[in-house]
């Protein structure tokens, strides 16, 4: 989503090629890209990831959404760009670290349900891979009952304290920078969708973050909207 963003945002045209989980390794080493790092569960083995791009006007394949959008400011500097001042991109890095700490708790509390979100191939492999690196299952790494409310609490303590980051500029937009969109607001923007997705727009957990701090996230994805097509 954080790429998908990120070239819309820059007017490029893309089109979008889907690869199964399973797959991604021999895509990537059949294209020539390069692993993003090393496997959690065979650590002596080479990981590859996906969001990929390959530019056609450069020849370029290149993964990692953080050196895509870097790439796509560098090689594309007349279009509107995602970190708007270099000066700042330290900052910007800064705050994406945080507020990955911050929303710590949000995969886990969805763990159960992204098994329902991809194909049968798809979950063996998460299953064998993930599993084996954690030790233990899927419905055991998700939190349930009391746990499940605590993790909740965190998760909304961890928003109230991004809210009050992105409230410092209120007055001149919705955005971290106020009017002006940016790789920040590309991860925030990425990490709600994806909660969006996995548990669905009528869900309750849906309605629960959408609730949180006064609608703002729900209000932050709808900015983006534009870009996310």
């Amino acid at each position: 989503m954080k790429t998908r963003y990120a070239l819309n945002y820059k007017g490029l045209v893309f089109k979008t090629e889907w690869v199964a989980l399973p797959d991604i390794e021999a895509h990537c080493k059949k294209l020539g890209i390069k692993p993003t790092g090393k496997a959690a569960w065979a650590p002596e083995s080479d990981y590859y990831t996906l969001p990929a791009i390959h530019d056609p006007s450069t020849g370029t394949y290149i993964s990692d959404s953080l050196l895509i959008a870097k790439y796509l400011d560098e090689t594309y500097p007349d279009t509107p760009r995602i970190f708007p001042n270099k000066a700042e991109v330290g900052l910007q890095l800064a705050f994406v670290d945080a507020f990955v700490a911050c929303v710590a708790p949000a995969p886990a509390l969805a763990f159960t349900v992204a098994m329902t979100r991809i194909d049968r191939r798809s979950e063996e492999y998460i299953r064998r891979t993930r599993e084996k690196a954690f030790g233990a299952t899927i419905e055991e790494m998700t939190p349930t009952g009391e746990k499940a409310q605590q993790e909740w609490e965190k998760l909304r303590k961890g928003l109230d304290k991004v809210a009050a980051w992105y409230a410092e500029t209120d007055d001149k937009g919705p955005y971290i920078l106020g009017d002006v969109v940016s790789w920040a607001d590309f991860v925030v923007g990425g990490q709600i969708m994806m909660l969006k997705a996995l548990w669905g727009e009528n869900s309750e957990e849906w309605k629960r973050i959408t609730a949180f701090n006064d609608g703002r996230w729900g209000a932050l994805i709808e900015s983006l909207a534009k870009y996310a097509s």
